[in-house]
């Protein structure tokens, strides 16, 4: 059935919108909730709100191991900023585009791709920059309270429509500063600000806890392996034979690379010994046809809904089956591990819980399936160097550089002892379940803002405490 508006013209002038898209009802309402709040524009609690530097200032050769964080979309998960492939910029090169940069406790959000996903700037983070395909919001003359109220009504449905309904474009969609800054923005009682800065504590804590059980988790077995705090020795000028390179039909120096064979000897040295990771997985072929269910709405994952951190699944995309793209080919299963088989994001690694189990999946990932091995080891042997230095070396190809599927017969894993494997599991299962909470607690916070909007604070803090 057709969902349609009726609008007046008085409506449409300042707009400076006419398409429909603009006027959807959900939309409508949305003003319409607004309206009766005591509000502000977004600029008028921002210092600045801003793109990221232009491509052209700013290269990618520009990026560097240390240095000052450079905030890509791909490093935008659920409130905070996720580190796991986070690259840098020098000091110098910091300063000559300062005018783009973030403190703690600023916003960054996606201006295209997925739009309107948004992070915080951490205090362990410092100050940042932000690439092009980002929108900055400084934010020095709000309090703490103030900021944290702003982040979850920007998260929440009223914050996110609002932010949907700015983007705009033909071929694809993206957000305009100057859209941005008409976002009308609740101002909620100094209580309920409290209220939501408490939860915001215990969500910042229980992420604490998820990392450190994962980076416990990982450093168990790295130095089972006795791989912690290996690296690798990349050499400038090495030679090879070329019977090895015909054996291969590999003729590419990064195949020959010295450093990937060093992790492979010390896998190949380890006690209890090795095998292909074929022998203890299954590699799921990608055979199902989404269009054959035109009307049925799938979850659909990619490698941007992928947190690298831990290796979980923090968001999906809901698209119809006649609308899926034709990678989407892969049906998930609860304890299946995803790898991504793409060159520069070959970190993009997590283990499918029940939440995400019958979701849809790119062929972009590897679907791997534990046969005679627990799937939190899997994950964890798949994210750290033990896999990750062999995906790299395999990887191949002109125009898309990834991991061909025939090559994954010469991975080899360590055959951990089951003791040792449940260890791992159990770290990362504790791991999982935190980072579960603290998504829950952020669902709380969100729908708490939506109910002082739709009824009143008071209704929004008896909700609150009920949990």
């Amino acid at each position: 059935m057709a969902v349609f508006s009726i609008i007046k013209l008085s409506e449409l002038e300042g707009a400076k919108r006419i398409d429909a898209e603009y006027y959807k009802p959900e939309y409508l309402d949305l003003i319409s909730n607004l309206k009766i709040q005591k509000s502000k524009l977004l600029k008028e609690l921002a210092d600045k709100i801003f793109s990221g530097p232009f491509g052209s200032t700013l290269k990618s050769e520009s990026y560097q191991k240390q240095g000052i964080p450079f905030i890509r979309i791909g490093d935008i998960s659920d409130i905070f900023i996720d580190k796991s492939n986070l690259v840098y910029i020098s000091p110098e090169e910091h300063k000559r585009i300062y005018s783009t940069h973030l403190n703690p406790g600023d916003i960054v959000f996606s201006k295209i791709g997925t739009i309107g996903r948004l992070s915080v700037i951490s205090e362990d983070l410092g100050q940042v920059n932000i690439s092009e395909n980002n929108i900055g919001i400084r934010l020095s003359k709000l309090s703490l309270q103030e900021k944290v109220s702003l982040l979850f009504f920007l998260l929440s449905k009223y914050g996110q429509l609002q932010i949907l309904r700015c983007a705009s474009g033909n071929i694809q969609e993206k957000l305009n500063v100057a859209d941005i800054e008409s976002v009308k923005v609740p101002i909620f009682s100094t209580q309920f600000q409290q209220e939501l800065w408490n939860l915001y504590e215990k969500i910042t804590e229980l992420q604490k806890q998820s990392q450190s059980l994962y980076s416990q988790a990982e450093n168990l077995l790295l130095e089972e392996l006795g791989l912690k705090d290996f690296k690798p020795r990349y050499k400038k000028t090495y030679t090879a034979n070329l019977s090895d390179a015909f054996s291969v039909h590999r003729i590419d120096a990064e195949y020959f690379q010295p450093a990937y064979e060093e992790v492979v000897e010390r896998i190949k040295k380890y006690p209890n010994g090795f095998s292909r990771l074929l022998e203890y997985v299954e590699n799921v072929k990608p055979d199902f046809d989404p269009t054959k269910c035109p009307e049925k709405t799938f979850s659909y994952v990619e490698l941007a809904n992928i947190d690298a951190s831990i290796g979980t699944i923090h968001s999906v995309n809901e698209i119809k089956g006649e609308e899926a793209p034709s990678r989407a080919k892969r049906i998930l299963k609860d304890k299946d591990v995803v790898v991504s088989s793409v060159e520069g994001s070959l970190e993009k690694v997590a283990l499918i819980d029940k939440e995400h189990n019958g979701c849809l999946a790119s062929t972009g990932f590897f679907q791997f399936r534990p046969l005679d091995i627990l799937p939190e080891v899997l994950l964890i042997l798949s994210k750290t160097i033990v896999l990750q230095s062999q995906f790299k070396k395999k990887c191949s190809g002109t125009i898309l550089t990834a991991v061909p599927k025939e090559s994954l017969r010469d991975i080899i894993i360590p055959l951990l002892p089951l003791s040792t494997q449940q260890k791992i599991a159990s770290l990362v299962q504790q791991s999982h379940e935190a980072r579960k909470k603290a998504k829950e607690l952020l669902e709380e916070a969100k729908r708490s803002v939506e109910i002082a909007i739709e009824k009143n604070e008071d209704e929004a803090l008896d909700y609150l405490n009920k949990f």
